[in-house]
């Protein structure tokens, strides 16, 4: 096996990558907006767009080098509902549309406890049984419509082979329908009606299927080509580390979402009002983990800023003490209900990423405490080029942080998903930088102010 194309589907952006089995390298990448069309008859993700780009992309990527599998991941709290012929019941919901906030008395009256499902009660569609309750109460006919009900990396196995199943990394994404340590779908599913027609529970690395024959047609692969049943993009992140790293360890998968997953920790009593959550890796196995949304958070606070800090930036951070308390997304994360501010005005665009840097690294930092992480800190995505965020990270985590070789350790670890096995990745110590007590006196501070 040469190479494994990944679709690979994130809150903001949707893309494909063509990974190399040899390295992991991605010798190709194309995206396209993940944009939310705002309905009717509510705000829903473009999958026929997504999928028309996909079968174009997927033709001349193997014109050009050849695609021997193909894997898929995606953002979590996500699901899509088929009719018995195959067709959409209803459009995808976008997970932030406000809709199962009307119905929350409600849907609380029949969702499981914290301590079968490790999935704490968050607000909109982010738990994906809230979804699906707020459809089943508010679409007309849909209770008698729906036939299948697909995690969202399931959906493009189906598109793709005509096979439906369940990843259970997704199933155990904060949705209420999984319990984690008894590897079982939760009473929720029956009490929504829906027994029988979850597809079924199945390991991400399992192939799914050979490629339907209008799909090989359409692009020129082969038709034997594998598809495994996919993955949650965090735990893409985390499986190449799980496959080939000894705990403990932990692994901070960043984008829209950063996602603190903790292998071999000691982790205090879970508080689900914190957003603690217990995942569910690609082996079947539940990681205690913590999240924030800290990526959309950057873009908010930075508001389009090309700035390039300088050292003078960051000694006025330091010495003018100026930090961001949390939080700025206040619906998610440790801090959930608090107002965002500053303890001052950042005197440059360049202080102000500087601050916000470290908000972001003392953030995370509060996510792995909160799950009881012990070993070294790998950090994944884009997070991983922020020279401040990891400064402050690197303070802040005894046992060392550490940056992941690649870019996104997405489409890396979904692409091990179809090669089966693999060492970890390499991975660069963070140096310390030579800042005396400033950065430790900046997350003493933070910590009294909170």
């Amino acid at each position: 096996m040469r190479h494994i194309a990944v679709i690979d589907i994130g809150k903001t952006n949707a893309k494909l990558a063509l990974v190399a089995a040899d390295g992991l390298r991605e010798v190709a990448v194309v995206t396209r907006p993940n944009a939310v069309l705002q309905g009717p008859p509510y705000p829903h993700f473009d999958l026929e767009g997504h999928w028309q780009f996909f079968l174009q992309h997927l033709a001349r990527f193997h014109a050009l080098h050849g695609v021997d599998a193909i894997s898929v991941t995606t953002h979590g709290a996500s699901a899509v509902l088929l009719d018995g012929a195959g067709d959409l019941a209803v459009p995808m919901l976008d997970y932030e549309h406000a809709g199962p906030d009307t119905l929350t008395a409600e849907y609380d009256a029949i969702r499981p406890e914290f301590t079968a499902t490790g999935s704490a009660r968050l607000p909109m569609g982010l738990n994906l049984g809230a979804q699906l309750y707020w459809l089943l109460q508010t679409q007309p006919g849909l209770a008698d419509r729906v036939a299948h009900v697909l995690t969202y990396p399931g959906y493009w196995g189906w598109r793709l082979t005509g096979q439906m199943a369940c990843d259970v990394c997704s199933l155990g994404c904060h949705t209420d329908l999984w319990e984690p340590q008894e590897a079982r779908f939760s009473s929720l599913v029956d009490r929504l009606g829906l027994t029988g027609k979850v597809a079924p529970p199945r390991r991400p690395a399992e192939v799914l299927g050979r490629l339907r024959p209008e799909v090989a047609a359409a692009t020129g692969l082969p038709p034997e080509t594998p598809v495994t049943v996919g993955i949650h993009d965090s735990n893409a992140s985390l499986y190449p580390y799980v496959l080939g790293r000894a705990a403990p360890f932990s692994v901070v998968s960043t984008g829209t979402w950063v996602v603190a997953m903790a292998m071999g920790a000691q982790p205090p009593a879970l508080d689900p009002a914190r957003d603690v959550l217990v995942n569910v890796n690609a082996l079947g196995a539940p990681v205690p983990s913590a999240r924030f949304m800290g990526g959309r958070e950057f873009d908010l606070i930075r508001a389009g800023s090309t700035a390039t800090p300088t050292e003078a930036d960051r000694a006025a951070v330091i010495n003018g003490q100026i930090l961001l308390l949390p939080a700025v997304e206040p619906g998610s994360g440790p801090f959930q209900g608090r107002a965002a501010r500053w303890t001052a005005t950042p005197p440059t665009e360049g202080a102000r990423l500087v601050a916000l840097s470290h908000y972001l690294a003392l953030m995370t930092n509060a996510c792995l405490d909160l799950i009881g992480a012990l070993g070294p800190v790998i950090v994944e995505g884009p997070f991983a080029r922020n020279p401040d965020y990891l400064a402050m990270l690197a303070h802040l985590r005894p046992d060392g942080v550490e940056v992941a070789g690649s870019a996104t350790g997405t489409s890396a670890g979904a692409a091990l998903l179809a090669i089966g096995a693999g060492a970890a990745p390499v991975t660069t110590a963070v140096s310390l930088p030579d800042t005396g007590p400033g950065l430790s006196a900046l997350a003493v501070r933070w910590h009294d102010l909170l």
